[in-house]
């Protein structure tokens, strides 16, 4: 649009406003009181006597103060209500969204808040009637524990905003049911019953619980069902949850657990192989406690224990057949029929004397045969054996294995005595650790031979009562020492490597892979030093013992004896020419005595020879 026409219609608008205000002059031959003169028929006392009953029949309201009302008309948008005023009220719909159950003839409290709006109607409020009230209301609720429908407006952070008499509470997550609820949308503008289970007076802060009701009612039925209780009663329920351990019943508000051990007879992994979620099923009350409140119920034993149906002829010797249900380091439990069980111990599975656990024989669902040891019918156990069913290797032993026979063994187990060694399943024997060689000193039986491995042997003994033989290996060869007593004789020199050392001395490996000893103090040199490790040298037997296999060694005794023998001899020599010029001397002095002055040239001479004599008999 142009300026121009802007200004244009600026002015047909002034104009047209000026017109309007011009105040128009009524006629004075007009009469007012014509519309009386021509239609009222009421005299002037009748009239204001019908005005005086009219008036009393009117309510005396006041704006901005809360009255009661009735509905006396509700379309889709609108609820028109009766105060007893002239006229009658429209409150939208909306503002009874807390009860959707609203009719007409109800009676309801509304705020007055004009009497007369700008459509010359009543203007009422229901909302803001229940807020005025509405706090009184909830202490009062809160206080008498009464129930209250509330509107659920909206959800919210660990809960649900619920509209209870105009006032905005909390409904925790929680409360909202007795089970979980994940999905809170689902309760969004919905009509709901609540407790009030929380004031805050401070902070006007409200806590509603739906719960709460629930709650109650579940525990009106619990009584019931708990006063009627009995052990060994049965009972219809639900399948309510299934866990590792067990099955918890809906006994119709009470809940009650059947233990794992009592859904079947026989052994199962977990209750899913027996019962199924929301299945019913009849359960026997087996105990509950004092308040009635923990209750054990039982499954298995609305039929009966198979041990009463266990055939009546079958007694301790005979051969049954089971499976492998339970497996331990002991035994292993053997399930013949349906909750009837059988223990096989570990050492009834094998002959064999070593130690072994059951794991070593069977596993879990291995069909076995075994036969029956032991029956006790009234303790509903069992005993049974495997081993039973083969031969018993120690039934003709002294036979078999005679004393002086060589066998083949595997090495099973060492100790610090010896080996245990196992000839066939079921017969072992002992190694001593003497009886292993004839020359070496072995000091525990791994230097030896290695688990596992084979062994040739010597059956030394047999001891048939605690089933054990006594075995050699050294005897698979003669016995080498009564050829070493002519070999290494004592004062003998031998050649011979230090292998190890102890606190005490050293081993010597000698020719024909015997060993010796040699203390520490007949380890040193002629040079004063001493013999090491791995060190090649010639050593003297000092001691040899055949009995105790024993041959003791002196390095230090070949040249100690070196020595001696020089001094001896250069003792021999000294003790001559002692002998000698004790001797001379005596000669010269009993020539001394028949000398004369005229044998002085004699006497030197003999003089000269006695002191000759002493110088050689010194060494110089």
């Amino acid at each position: 649009m142009s300026e121009n026409q802007n200004i244009i219609n600026e002015n047909v608008v002034e104009k047209a406003e000026k017109q309007v205000r011009v105040k128009p002059t009524p006629d004075a031959n007009f009469d007012w009181s014509s519309d009386h003169k021509k239609f009222d028929n009421y005299k002037s006392e009748e009239r204001k006597q019908l005005e005086a009953m009219y008036e009393k029949t009117m309510s005396q309201i006041a704006d901005h103060e809360v009255v009661e009302g009735i509905v006396v008309g509700k379309t889709s948008r609108e609820v028109v209500v009766n105060i007893g005023f002239k006229s009658d009220g429209v409150i939208p719909v909306a503002e009874f969204r807390h009860n959707p159950n609203l009719k007409v003839g109800d009676k309801i409290e509304v705020y007055v808040e004009n009497q007369e709006g700008i459509n010359g109607q009543l203007v009422l409020s229901h909302k803001k009637a229940r807020i005025l009230k509405s706090w009184d209301r909830v202490n009062e609720a809160y206080d008498k524990q009464e129930i209250v429908q509330g509107y659920v407006k909206s959800r919210t952070k660990g809960g649900l905003i619920v509209d209870v008499f105009g006032i905005e509470a909390f409904l925790p997550g929680s409360q909202i049911d007795v089970k979980p609820i994940r999905d809170y949308d689902v309760f969004v503008d919905s009509i709901m019953e609540f407790k009030v289970v929380k004031i805050n007076q401070e902070y006007k802060n409200v806590v509603v619980s739906h719960k709460a009701l629930i709650e109650d009612e579940i525990e009106q039925q619990k009584m019931e069902i708990i006063s009627k209780l009995e052990k060994g009663q049965v009972l219809e329920g639900i399948v309510k949850n299934i866990t590792s351990y067990g099955v918890f019943i809906d006994l119709g508000g009470v809940d009650g657990l059947i233990h794992i051990t009592d859904l079947s007879w026989g052994r199962i992994n977990h209750p899913e192989e027996i019962v199924k979620l929301d299945e019913q099923i009849k359960v026997v009350i087996l105990d509950f406690d004092d308040n009635k409140k923990r209750i054990a119920l039982g499954l298995k034993q609305l039929t009966p224990h198979p041990w009463d149906a266990l055939d009546p002829n079958l007694n301790v010797g005979d051969v049954v057949k089971g499976k492998v249900v339970v497996i331990a380091d002991y035994g292993a439990f053997i399930e013949i029929a349906p909750g009837v069980e059988g223990l096989i111990h570990v050492s009834e599975m094998s002959w064999s004397q070593h130690l072994r656990t059951a794991q070593d024989f069977l596993k879990i669902g291995d069909d076995v045969e075994a036969k029956i040891l032991t029956l006790d019918r009234e303790e509903r156990k069992m005993s049974l054996g495997m081993k039973q069913l083969i031969p018993d290797p120690w039934a003709n032993i002294k036979e078999r294995y005679a004393i002086g026979s060589k066998q083949t063994a595997t090495v099973r187990n060492f100790t610090n005595f010896g080996i245990f060694v196992e000839i066939e399943e079921g017969v072992d024997g002992l190694i001593h650790i003497s009886d292993l060689s004839w020359s070496k000193k072995i000091k525990h039986p791994a230097e030896f031979t290695k688990i596992g491995d084979t062994i040739e042997v010597v059956v030394l003994d047999v001891d048939e009562e605690n089933r054990r033989l006594s075995l050699g290996h050294k005897q698979l060869e003669e016995n080498p020492w009564d050829v070493f007593e002519s070999i290494f004789t004592v004062g003998s020199i031998q050649q011979g490597t230090i292998i190890s050392s102890s606190d005490k001395g050293v081993v010597v490996s000698l020719p024909y892979g015997v060993e010796g000893f040699c203390p520490n103090r007949h380890l040193k040199k002629e040079d004063g030093s001493n013999a090491k490790m791995d060190e090649t040298i010639d050593f003297k037997v000092i001691e040899f013992s055949k009995e105790n296999k024993k041959i003791i060694l002196s390095h230090s005794r070949i040249w100690e004896d070196k020595v001696a023998v020089e001094r001896e001899v250069e003792t021999e020599a000294k003790e001559k020419a002692a002998k000698t010029t004790k001797r001379t001397v005596k000669q010269i002095n009993d020539n001394v005595e028949r000398t004369t002055l005229g044998d002085l040239d004699v006497f030197a001479e003999l003089k000269e020879n006695f002191e000759k004599a002493e110088k050689e008999a010194k060494g110089e």
